[in-house]
């Protein structure tokens, strides 16, 4: 996913919130490192990294899809990558995402806080 204008939003909202050392999987920025499951050889490229209150945390844009299974392992993943560095997992929901995003975190206990974009 590439859509420009809500990674600006994202950006804007990490910066507004007190990220620094942003890292973004778009041109602009350096891209932030990903991760691999031991099950899987499938990478996991959070949207953004950045740090906040001495912990590494994840930003992602969090959309509707069909087929989510991809999406919950890739937030599960990120969720306890961002536990281990103290840090947290946001989900950003634009509007009319943000209930599919609200009800998939609870149906699969995702510890991450859903921000509506």
């Amino acid at each position: 996913m590439k859509n420009t204008e809500l990674y600006e939003k994202a950006l804007h909202w990490a910066k507004k919130n007190g990220f620094s050392n942003l890292r973004a999987n778009t041109d602009e920025y350096e891209t932030p490192a990903g991760f691999t499951r031991k099950d899987s050889s499938d990478a996991y490229v959070p949207d953004i990294s950045g740090s906040r209150r001495g912990g590494k945390c994840y930003v992602e844009i969090a959309l509707k899809t069909e087929e989510n299974a991809n999406q919950v392992s890739k937030y599960k993943l990120l969720s306890t990558m961002a536990s281990i560095k103290s840090g947290k997992l946001y989900l950003l929901a634009p509007k009319g995402h943000k209930a599919y995003v609200d009800k998939m975190v609870k149906q699969y206990n995702i510890s991450a806080e859903v921000i509506s974009l």
